[in-house]
């Protein structure tokens, strides 16, 4: 797991220190504590590009848009970098498939995110950082992805794997006009929220073999994973990368596969 995410403890004995990334859900009141050197990354506009048509609500970003972001953050060649958030990295896996997808090599999530890293007696501050610009070099298509035609494909000939929480997945009846509730027919339910320990850190890689395990997923087939709008899904997939297991994300997921009314809505809590 280890090449996936890292302890607070094993992030502050990082020499020389890795580029630290924040992913941020939304505006960043003035004196919010922080790791210190860590540079915000918002997950809406510079992590997802512009939604159009049935692209759903968080596309992937033009690689040239991400390259010039990245290097604002102060990526270079070779970086290690290290991201969180302050909700146990059910953010900040967003941020690492998106950085993994896009040709870096050394990506790992802070696992238990910013609250672990408090716990753990890590130094923090409330300075913004300002990094000097970095020189990184991005290319697209260094993780699998499925349109919505592979979604429903991997539904029903593999395995589609979707992360929400299980009553979007149950769905039910909407008001006129508003999306349908659901799933994508043939898809399981697998919360990532049911990865998670008490404590907030990531259960341990045989817990993770065998909750996905009982799944049907053990290696040996092909996984995809969905689920509202591409970023619980991108920690599940980060998740089964750390236990050995590679998976294909819909980055649309739900809010792509519900606004093209052609498709087929499941609802209760069966594939």
């Amino acid at each position: 797991m280890a090449d996936v995410l890292i302890s607070a403890k094993a992030l502050a004995a990082l020499d020389p220190p890795p580029v630290i990334l924040a992913v941020r859900t939304g505006p960043v009141a003035p004196g919010t504590p922080r790791i210190p050197a860590a540079v915000d990354v918002d997950l809406a506009t510079e992590l997802a590009g512009p939604q159009h048509g049935t692209s759903g609500s968080r596309p992937l970003p033009a690689i040239a848009d991400l390259q010039a972001r990245a290097r604002a953050w102060g990526l270079r060649q070779g970086s290690r970098v290290v991201l969180y958030d302050h909700d146990r990295c059910l953010a900040a896996g967003r941020g690492w498939w998106v950085l993994t997808w896009a040709g870096l090599a050394d990506v790992r999530l802070l696992d238990g995110g910013f609250a672990a890293w408090v716990a753990a007696g890590g130094a923090v501050t409330t300075d913004l950082a300002s990094p000097a610009p970095g020189d990184v070099s991005l290319t697209p298509g260094h993780l699998a992805v499925l349109d919505a035609d592979g979604a429903a494909a991997t539904a029903q000939a593999a395995i589609l794997l979707d992360s929400r929480i299980r009553p979007n997945y149950i769905g039910g009846p909407v008001a006129p006009r508003e999306a349908p509730r659901g799933h994508i027919p043939g898809s399981v339910s697998a919360p990532v929220i049911d990865t998670l320990t008490e404590a907030g850190t990531f259960a341990d890689a045989a817990t993770l073999r065998h909750l996905y395990g009982a799944l049907g997923v053990d290696g040996g087939g092909p996984v995809g994973v969905s689920c509202g709008a591409g970023v619980s899904a991108a920690l599940t997939v980060a998740l089964l990368r750390s236990i050995g297991v590679e998976a294909a994300l819909f980055p649309g997921s739900w809010s792509a596969w519900s606004a093209d009314p052609a498709r087929p809505v499941a609802i209760g809590g069966r594939p």
